[in-house]
């Protein structure tokens, strides 16, 4: 199968575990989040959370911004 070139740019997918890295926290804090509704937005893709550095900088912003 091939992809076709639509000109759009997309952000790389990062994963639960490179985000928990990034924050100093356990990933099981990141599972925690994610079941109670709180933390950076993810998706599941197949097995494996993931997410968008924009996503993660956004969400930290709204921390700063409710601090």
């Amino acid at each position: 199968m091939t992809r076709a070139k639509t000109g759009v740019k997309r952000e790389p997918l990062v994963s639960a575990q490179e985000v928990a890295d990034f924050l100093d926290i356990p990933l099981q804090t990141i599972y925690t989040w994610r079941h109670r509704g709180k933390g950076p937005k993810f998706t599941m893709v197949g097995r494996h959370l993931k997410t968008k550095w924009s996503i993660v900088d956004a969400w930290l912003e709204a921390q700063d911004d409710a601090a």
